[in-house]
């Protein structure tokens, strides 16, 4: 056989000195990259603990959302809004305008157009308001200047939309009234979605913030707005809400009359379920107009509400514009928490208006507004 050339590789034995520095660089190599070993699993036992931690308190919570609330600590101005509420007609006056009346006194109507009423598609009441001139915003509000200076909401639903929101509505109790805060509160209409065979209308929510709150049952969010509110400032949000409406003087009137134009409500009705599918994280700020929601609306001049109300007491501040959703809406009980918290984050004091006020009784047609679009 012939010969072939051989692959050699010239290796050069480093002297012993030389050896004994890289052995020692070796063994700090490795010993520094096991700490750093060590290192990165502590840390992430750690994690894993955290993480487990906050998996508990998830798991303890029954599926509810965490949710914080607080107040801005850097805040130096006042409440420029605060006690504007008005009792009389105008400055100077003591006239107090704006008590309730009586409805009807010998057969003489006190008051002008009332609601909560009837919002069914085609109905309208016989309140004429021909004399008054005063017609609904047809517009969102926010295109005409107002801003939303509360939000509150009431048990059951203060409006009528027949087969959405009415007599034959279901919930979780038959009561006509429920018990919250020691007192008694007075029970709306409802919706139809309640069923007591699926967990969403009857599993129970950890509630963190609203007060007295109830899965399955209905509640009519109202979100009154004003031109005189004290629009994107720490002060928009106001309890009671009369003090966000009347906060900056001069822009709302009795004489020439444009309470009608200045002031507006938008409401709309919800079952509280307990399913993350209907949650929506901005509900202060107004109703929801998405899809279906908020989308058949109602549009007629009332009053104010409340128990403080009924068919024979009349609100005295009127006529405003509501712009009610004739449709009902499911909606998940850690929106309605999340609200809450927002609530209580607001520079004024919300705390009376965490829990559901009570329903007034549905207005007579003859103080229902004839102008319902």
């Amino acid at each position: 056989m012939d010969s072939k050339p051989v692959c050699t590789v010239d290796v050069k034995v480093a002297p012993e000195q030389n050896r004994s520095k890289l052995s020692w660089f070796a063994i700090i190599v490795i010993v520094t990259g096991f700490v750093g070993l060590l290192a990165i699993e502590a840390t992430n036992f750690a994690t894993l603990g955290l993480v487990r931690e906050i998996q508990k308190d998830m798991d303890a919570s029954d599926g509810a959302t965490i949710l914080l609330a607080s107040k801005a600590t850097m805040l130096e101005d006042t409440n420029i809004c605060k006690d504007k509420k008005p009792l009389h007609s105008g400055p100077g006056k003591t006239d107090e305008y704006f008590k309730n009346v009586q409805c009807t006194i010998d057969g003489v109507k006190q008051a002008l157009e009332q609601a909560g009423g009837n919002v069914t598609a085609g109905y309208k009441g016989g309140f004429d308001t021909t004399a008054s001139g005063s017609t609904p915003i047809t517009e969102p509000y926010w295109k005409v200047g107002l801003c939303p200076v509360n939000v509150h909401w009431h048990l059951g639903a203060e409006h009528l939309s027949v087969g959405e929101y009415d007599e034959s509505g279901k919930g979780p109790a038959a009561a006509a009234s429920r018990k919250l805060l020691a007192t008694s509160v007075r029970q709306g209409l409802r919706c139809k979605h309640y069923d007591a065979m699926q967990p969403k209308y009857t599993k129970e929510y950890a509630w963190q913030h609203c007060v007295g709150m109830k899965i399955g049952e209905t509640y009519e969010v109202h979100w009154p707005h004003s031109a005189a509110g004290a629009c994107g400032t720490p002060n928009q949000y106001q309890t009671p809400f009369y003090d966000g409406v009347f906060c900056n003087d001069n822009i709302i009137s009795l004489s020439p009359l444009n309470t009608y134009k200045k002031i507006g409500v938008q409401a709309q009705v919800f079952t509280v379920v307990n399913d993350e599918n209907y949650y929506y994280p901005d509900l202060i700020r107004g109703m929801i107009v998405d899809g279906r929601r908020g989308t058949d609306i109602a549009k007629y001049t009332g009053s104010t509400t409340g128990t403080s109300r009924s068919s024979t007491v009349c609100s005295k501040f009127t006529p405003i514009t509501w712009q009610v959703d004739r449709k009902c809406n499911l909606i998940s009980a850690s929106t309605f928490d999340k609200m809450c918290a927002d609530m209580k984050a607001q520079r004024d004091d919300m705390t009376d208006d965490l829990h559901a006020h009570g329903s007034r009784e549905i207005v007579a047609d003859a103080f229902a507004a004839n102008n319902q679009q």
